[in-house]
């Protein structure tokens, strides 16, 4: 579904991946972890349109994504849901939803979307006419992934979504992710700090240190594995 090949991306002049090669299959969670700064948060960017491309490619169901801007890779199927700034504060968890299907135009059927998404997410349904900042911080970053799905993608991007939430919260957004993944088929690209939450969530996982990817495996291979030497050059 998606292909990174070659990709060396930043923004401007400064150069943060070196050559990325990186797939996302259907149907799929593909987690990257890796230390702060190691370019994770750029990695989303570039392939949202985001981030300046040096070189290298960038490829969606076969189409190249090179030089589109955000709404034109929404289109295509493509929804992001960043680490800040993920919500509107001062419209309401209903507005917020309508924003989040605004490439869709007068489709008939986001009403009716937004009463699916809200089943989904049970936490803001019952706060659907409220303003999005008196929301948690878990009821946000949900909102974020629901507004998201508002534009009805086959790829998820998700970043860093569990940053700052308690244990109990995480944990949630997690089971959450897996359930989009496994009741709507939606391909996920989930950029995660917290190591253990993403080897729960992956298919497969991928290191991203300085740059650069040092290392591809699956969950199960990762296991037991001192990744903190892996982070840092051991």
């Amino acid at each position: 579904m998606l292909e990174v090949e070659g990709l060396r991306a930043g923004y401007g002049k400064m150069v943060v991946l070196h050559g990325i090669d990186l797939g996302v299959g259907g149907k799929e969670i593909v987690a990257v972890i890796g230390p702060n700064g190691a370019g994770k948060t750029t990695l989303l960017n570039a392939v949202f349109g985001l981030a300046t491309l040096h070189s290298g490619t960038i490829r969606y169901k076969g189409r190249v994504l090179n030089g589109l801007k955000p709404h034109e890779v929404v289109r295509l199927g493509i929804g992001y849901a960043p680490q800040l700034d993920n919500v509107f504060p001062n419209l309401t968890v209903e507005e917020n939803l309508l924003v989040g299907a605004y490439t869709r135009g007068k489709d008939p059927e986001v009403h009716a979307d937004i009463e699916d998404v809200l089943e989904l997410f049970p936490e803001i349904k019952r706060r659907r006419g409220q303003k999005a900042r008196f929301l948690s911080g878990g009821e946000r970053q949900m909102l974020a992934v629901a507004r998201a799905l508002m534009s009805k993608p086959s790829l998820l991007l998700l970043d860093e979504p569990t940053a700052g939430l308690s244990p109990k919260a995480g944990a949630a957004l997690i089971r959450k992710v897996k359930e989009i993944q496994e009741t709507r088929g939606v391909s996920v690209l989930l950029v995660e700090q917290n190591v253990e939450r993403a080897l729960e969530a992956a298919d497969r996982v991928a290191v991203l240190v300085s740059g650069r990817i040092v290392k591809q495996a699956t969950p199960s291979e990762l296991k037991g594995v001192p990744l903190e030497k892996v982070f840092f050059g051991g």
